[in-house]
């Protein structure tokens, strides 16, 4: 199976966080799967970096390493899924979360066939089989 990991996923898989449950833990570790990372985090933890080095410790050139040294597949963001983010389904009554990197992430797993691994529970909001809440 293709799975590509929401930022703090990621964040929490290489920092051996103790938020990673054990069902995240399995699917990452299960060398039947491939788990891939988006440039969206590269970039989105490059911002948070820059703007605040103390909260965010990794640069994005560094995340990135590190998801290679993890044997993760990168994800370049490609025009068909900033098209995509556009006709993104949303449950009735929920409104549009504002994080672009969210919902490229999620446009980039449903372009992909992929499962958006996620713990963010804004991603709720959104109406689409791709996103797996853990």
């Amino acid at each position: 199976m293709d799975y590509i990991l929401d930022t703090h996923i990621i964040i929490w898989a290489l920092d051996g966080d103790k938020r990673l449950s054990e069902e995240l833990r399995t699917i990452i570790e299960d060398e039947n799967n491939n788990i891939y990372f988006s440039a969206l985090s590269v970039m989105e933890v490059g911002i948070k970096h820059k703007k605040n080095p103390d909260a965010m410790d990794w640069s994005g050139k560094e995340l990135y390493e590190d998801c290679l040294r993890a044997g993760y597949y990168t994800m370049p963001m490609k025009p068909k899924h900033a098209i995509c983010m556009d006709d993104l389904k949303l449950k009735e009554g929920a409104y549009a979360n504002g994080d672009p990197f969210d919902r490229g992430l999620i446009a980039q797993a449903k372009q992909e066939g992929m499962i958006l691994l996620s713990h963010d529970r804004a991603m709720e909001s959104y109406d689409e089989p791709c996103i797996r809440m853990v």
